[in-house]
């Protein structure tokens, strides 16, 4: 329990509030807020980021889930008129009602319970936000920087590339935390990119392709995605039927969405009816 606030951190919630001020100043120096910004802090918790942020920007916008944090917030920051708290879901939430002139600059230590689909949640309104910056468990950091041929590549790390450039900045020990989290954290930076280096003509159909291919991961390609590509189809796109999933690129996998789209037939369409939505799966479907 945090004697300070008097708040019992909730497993429920997933919170560990971050109290490690050299941690926090790192946090600051990577995100670099500035006055003019357009920020918004998902789970600000107690807020430990949240009074840096404030001390730069006053109309910081945070996103929170537990009521019980609500007037915590808002008396330790009362002093800040234009300080905005939004009581919601962040899977739920639309990040668009915040953007008024500018792009959004979110940041967040966020739920590790959730947060496999919240970035996919985050990934679907790329278009308003100009950048992320979020404290992840370390191994989801991993996977989210992932390339082909790695252990760790997959369905999250795909996924994350085609919508942003991936900049893992540093690692964050469970002693940053009350309570300790049992695995080691880290800070992840997401830009958007300006312009899709790989733009699908459909992106369920792409989705769609990914998952099933992961779905049996150690299986070759021939097995894994038989039911949608032909050999003779990979083939044509140049892609080797006895290779795993994960030796595939962003740009292999664009190929055969863009192939199934183009067939326009009976192919696509089992394909397009299995397009899984970011909110309702959980975070081991994300390998």
């Amino acid at each position: 329990m945090s004697k300070k606030a008097g708040h019992q951190a909730r497993k429920r919630f997933g919170q560990n509030f971050l109290h490690d001020p050299g941690v926090i100043e790192r946090i600051i120096r990577a995100i670099h807020p500035k006055p003019d910004e357009a920020i918004v802090e998902i789970g600000p918790g107690l807020g430990a980021i949240t009074e840096e942020i404030l001390a730069v920007n006053p109309k910081l916008q945070v996103v929170e889930l537990d009521r019980d944090l609500i007037p915590v917030l808002r008396t330790k920051f009362f002093n800040y008129p234009e300080f905005r708290i939004h009581e919601a879901d962040a899977l739920k939430f639309d990040f668009s009602q915040l953007v008024d002139e500018k792009p959004l600059r979110i940041v967040g230590n966020l739920p590790y319970n959730i947060s496999t689909p919240l970035i996919f949640h985050l990934l679907s309104q790329t278009g308003v936000v100009q950048d992320m910056h979020f404290m992840l468990q370390k191994e989801v950091v991993q996977r989210m920087a992932a390339v082909s041929g790695d252990n760790n590549y997959g369905r999250l790390g795909i996924m994350t590339q085609y919508f942003c450039k991936v900049q893992p900045l540093f690692e964050v020990g469970p002693g940053a935390f009350r309570p300790s989290p049992k695995v080691d954290s880290a800070i992840v930076r997401l830009v958007p990119h300006a312009q899709l280096p790989h733009p699908a003509k459909d992106l369920g159909t792409l989705q769609a392709v990914v998952r099933t291919a992961f779905n049996a991961r150690r299986k070759t390609l021939r097995k894994a995605l038989g039911g949608l590509v032909t050999i003779e189809q990979l083939q044509a796109l140049g892609i080797n039927d006895g290779l795993r999933p994960e030796n595939l690129s962003l740009a292999d996998f664009v190929s055969i969405a863009d192939l199934l789209v183009n067939e326009k037939g009976s192919e696509q369409g089992r394909v397009q009816d299995g397009v899984p939505s970011a909110g309702d799966v959980g975070e081991d479907s994300y390998d």
